[in-house]
Order: C-alpha cells, then sequence, then structure tokens
C-alpha cells in the first residue's frame, strides 16, 4: 500500500489522534439554499458555519486554530 492509499485509509478518529487538534478545516458548503464555508474540528464534526471563507479563517484563527481548506 503505497502512502496515499494509506492516508486514505485513516479513520476521523485516528486522523484526530495524530496532534492535529489545534487545525479547523474549512470547506465550501450549501446550507439552507446559502453558498456558505463550513468550519469542521479534526475528527470532521462541524463546528461552525460562516458566509465567506475569510471569516471562517477570522473565527477559527479567533479560537486559537490553524485554518486549513479543504475541497
Amino acid at each position: 500500500m503505497n502512502i496515499m492509499e494509506q492516508l486514505r485509509s485513516i479513520t476521523p478518529q485516528d486522523f484526530a489522534q495524530m496532534g492535529v487538534q489545534q487545525v479547523a478545516y474549512v470547506r465550501p458548503s450549501v446550507v439552507n439554499g446559502a453558498n456558505v464555508f463550513t468550519i469542521h474540528a479534526a475528527d470532521g464534526a462541524q463546528i461552525g458555519i460562516a458566509p465567506t471563507r475569510d471569516i471562517a479563517f477570522a473565527a477559527v484563527k479567533q479560537h486559537e486554530l490553524e485554518p486549513v481548506s479543504v475541497q
């Protein structure tokens, strides 16, 4: 199994335990028909919603987390 296959097989719980508790993931989403950016913890749990990517990143940083964009 190559490294990419190994990474794809990591569960959200395993990933959260790898020391990425200080990271929050921001991704574009549609909520109630509106284009927004959802914020997720390392385990995949949604922890917030923002109207723009910039606001999502600012909110993440205000909580002393490192924002990362995902598609």
